[in-house]
C-alpha cells in the first residue's frame, strides 16, 4: 500500500489521574525527522516514542504533541505520620514547660519534615496508559497516511491513463504525418521544377522519416507506465523510485516534443508534460 507523508491523528486518553491528548501531524520530507513537545514529567519517554516512529515510518517531518491535564482533586492526598506528630508534640510540650508554658502552634508541628506527606501518583502506571494511547494515535496516524496514499494512487493512475491515451494518439498520427511530409517535399520539388531521381527522393524521405520516428519514445512511455503501475501495486516506501520514474517520463516527453512537426503531436507532447507534472506534485508527498 502506498502511504502519504502528509497526515494528522488525534487521540485522547482518560484515567482516574486526568486526561492526556496526543496529536501527530506530518508533512513531506526527504528523510524521517521527528519533533516532540512533551510535558516535563514525560520527557523520559521521548526516546521510546522516537524508536516507535522509526519502526513504522520511513520518511516525513513528524511533529508529536502531548497535552497532559491532571485532575485537581486527584493530584495528591495528604497523610499524617501520627507517631512522629505525637513524638514532636511530646517534646514540644516539654519545651513549653521549660519556657513558661508558651503555646505550641499546630501548624508548626505539621510543617515538620515527614509529618505531612502528599501521596504522589504512580507515574509508571500513568506513563503506561499514556504510551498505550500513543500507540493508538500512531495506528490512527498510519491509517490516515494510507487513506491519503490511496487517494494519491488513484490520481496518479488517472494521469497514467492520460499518458497512454496521448501516446496512442501520437502513434496513430505518425503514418498521416509521414505521408503529409512526403507530399510536402514532392510538391516543393514540383513547384521549383526540380527533377530528381526517384531513388534520391526516396533516400531523402527515409532520412526524414528516421529523424521524425518517435516509435522508440512511444514504446518507452508505455514501458514507463507499466513500471509505474507495478511500483504502485507493490506499495511500501516507493516515493524515491516514483520520483525517478517522473524523470524518465520527462525525458521521453521532451524528446517527443523536439521531434514534433505537427500541431497535434505538439499538443500531445505538451499534454504529456502537464500530466507528468501533475503526477510529480503528488509523488512529492509519497513516502
Amino acid at each position: 500500500m502506498i502511504h502519504s507523508m502528509t497526515a494528522f491523528a488525534r487521540h485522547e486518553v482518560k484515567g482516574e489521574w486526568g486526561n492526556a491528548v496526543w496529536e501527530i501531524r506530518s508533512v513531506n520530507q526527504r528523510f524521517l525527522e521527528t519533533y516532540f513537545r512533551l510535558p516535563e514529567q514525560f520527557r523520559s519517554i521521548e526516546p521510546v516514542l522516537r524508536e516507535r516512529f522509526r519502526k513504522q515510518l520511513n520518511r516525513g517531518k513528524v511533529e508529536c504533541n502531548l497535552r497532559f491535564n491532571a485532575k485537581a482533586g486527584e493530584k495528591s492526598n495528604l497523610t499524617m505520620n501520627i507517631a512522629l506528630a505525637e513524638n514532636l508534640l511530646k517534646h514540644a510540650n516539654w519545651i513549653n514547660e521549660q519556657t513558661l508554658n508558651s503555646q505550641v502552634n499546630p501548624i508548626e508541628i505539621m510543617r515538620w519534615p515527614g509529618v505531612m506527606e502528599a501521596e504522589e501518583s504512580d507515574m509508571n502506571a500513568i506513563q503506561a496508559e499514556i504510551l498505550a494511547g500513543f500507540d493508538q494515535a500512531l495506528k490512527d496516524f498510519i491509517v490516515a497516511r494510507a487513506d491519503e496514499g490511496t487517494n494519491m494512487k488513484s490520481l496518479i493512475e488517472q494521469r497514467l491513463d492520460g499518458i497512454v491515451e496521448q501516446a496512442e494518439l501520437v502513434k496513430g498520427h505518425m503514418p498521416e504525418v509521414i505521408a503529409w511530409q512526403r507530399k510536402r517535399i514532392t510538391d516543393k520539388f514540383a513547384d521549383a521544377n526540380i527533377e530528381l531521381e526517384s531513388s534520391r527522393v526516396e533516400q531523402e524521405l527515409v532520412l526524414l522519416a528516421q529523424k521524425m520516428d518517435v516509435d522508440e519514445e512511444i514504446d518507452r512511455l508505455f514501458s514507463h507506465v507499466k513500471e509505474t503501475r507495478s511500483i504502485l501495486k507493490k506499495g511500501g516506501a516507493q516515493g524515491r523510485r516514483l520520483d525517478f520514474m517522473m524523470q524518465e517520463f520527462n525525458r521521453e516527453a521532451n524528446t517527443l516534443g523536439s521531434k514534433s512537426i505537427n500541431a497535434e503531436i505538439t499538443n500531445s507532447a505538451v499534454e504529456l508534460k502537464v500530466l507528468i507534472e501533475q503526477m510529480r506534485e503528488q509523488i512529492q508527498n509519497i513516502e
